[in-house]
């Protein structure tokens, strides 16, 4: 016991000297009770060392061999605690098969987000010029198929439509009045036809007469005189038949010229029967209306404007809109048209809208551009274009408005067959369903 306690007060003085330190250098060793052995004066002097050790001195020491021992020792480990490496490891397998999970139902689409809705949205401006005397519609209104947007003021194109049906009704006029006088002509023919008939009647008794007066006369039963007077009545009577031939073809040949001028009369008539549907379409375009249904976007047409023909009263956006996705080119092996794609519309987060591919463009976005790249002078990078697919919507919303450039999220299912994620779940699905 008593060695245990030198050993004891030995490491407290040790722990307030300084290394290498002898008993022949402590202080005040140079006086008489420094002769009495050292270790009964460190017995006397250990309380007032003991003031003076540093906090860590005060802690109990542990023999080296002990604390070797201790230092040596394996820390406890999951080794040691079955129930928390089988719960990490059963963690760590189901990551595992999640992340498949995932992986595989993935490689199933093919995704891009540069995507935006398209539309060919047109200017509405009018084809005649003048004063705007209503607008009945307003900004982002949606406007069905025919219907109004702007109206010009009429009055002057309602006057040269009534200037065109007068023209059109004088041109008839003048044809009516050609087939009266054909009517007339035909009449004068007839006649003609008939003196013709009568004088070629007379002409017979004449030949015949002056036949006989003649045959008298050469017998010597009648007289020269009368073979010459039936003579001449004769050649009368063939100057006659000739008159009135001539006079028949003159008739005949006045229908002709009544009929050339009847096709002239015509022509007008036809002339002014296109001015009057110029004049018809003139007035119908003073009502400026959509050609199909969409909704009005920059309106700028106001009432009391001078609108001039061509000029732009308000831009048009129909109802017919899709998604333009530019994909890259290395996203194209497997992508068809009428894939499903599904579409995530960044404005409208929360609906489910469907699509299917309607066409992929031949060609690059870049090869349509207004300034291409010419990769063939200085250095070249190869980079991944890009390609416009055109992706119809099959369900699109109704209740909210869906415009040019807004942007879109979508993923085109180019592997139809099921991936692993969606066999589990339907057969899970068709378990849960049993009775």
């Amino acid at each position: 016991m008593l060695k245990d306690n030198d050993q004891g007060l030995e490491a407290a003085a040790g722990a307030n000297l300084p290394s290498n330190a002898v008993w022949e250098d402590w202080p005040g060793n140079d006086d008489a009770a420094s002769k009495q052995p050292w270790r009964e004066r460190l017995k006397a002097e250990i309380p007032s060392m003991l003031d003076r050790r540093p906090p860590e001195a005060l802690a109990p020491q542990v023999p080296a061999g002990e604390k070797g021992a201790r230092e040596g020792a394996p820390k406890k480990s999951f080794t040691r605690r079955p129930m928390f490496s089988a719960v990490g490891a059963i963690l760590i397998a189901a990551a595992m098969g999640a992340g498949y999970l995932e992986w595989d139902y993935a490689r199933h689409f093919e995704s891009t987000d540069d995507a935006f809705i398209a539309a060919r949205q047109i200017a509405i401006a009018p084809k005649v010029a003048g004063y705007v005397v209503d607008v009945p519609v307003t900004d982002n209104e949606h406007v069905p198929a025919g219907g109004v947007i702007a109206r010009i003021d009429d009055r002057d194109y309602r006057v040269a439509l009534d200037q065109a049906n007068a023209q059109v009704a004088a041109a008839e006029a003048a044809i009516k009045n050609i087939d009266a006088q054909i009517a007339v002509q035909q009449g004068q023919i007839t006649a003609n036809e008939a003196q013709v008939e009568q004088v070629q009647a007379g002409l017979v008794f004449a030949e015949q007469q002056a036949g006989r007066y003649e045959e008298l006369a050469r017998k010597g039963s009648g007289s020269i005189q009368n073979a010459q007077q039936y003579s001449s009545q004769l050649r009368q009577q063939q100057a006659g038949v000739k008159a009135m031939k001539a006079g028949l073809n003159v008739a005949e040949r006045q229908i002709t010229a009544l009929k050339a001028q009847r096709i002239n009369a015509e022509a007008n008539l036809a002339q002014a029967i296109a001015q009057r549907n110029q004049a018809q379409l003139n007035l119908s375009y003073t009502t400026v209306s959509a050609a199909e249904p969409g909704r009005v976007a920059n309106l700028t047409a106001a009432a009391g404007e001078f609108a001039q023909a061509g000029a732009t009263l308000t831009m048009f956006v129909p109802d017919e809109i899709w998604v333009t996705a530019n994909f890259k080119e290395i996203q194209l092996d497997a992508m068809r048209p009428g894939q499903t794609v599904s579409l995530r519309i960044d404005a409208y987060p929360e609906r489910e809208i469907y699509g299917h591919v309607a066409s992929i463009q031949p060609g690059s976005g870049t090869a349509f551009s207004l300034l291409p790249a010419q990769n063939a002078t200085g250095n070249y990078v190869k980079v991944v274009q890009r390609v416009p697919v055109k992706i119809v919507i099959d369900n699109p919303p109704t209740d909210v408005t869906l415009g040019p450039g807004m942007s879109v999220a979508p993923s085109v299912r180019v592997n139809p067959e099921p991936s692993l994620y969606e066999r589990l779940t339907s057969s899970l699905d068709f378990v849960w369903r049993q009775p």
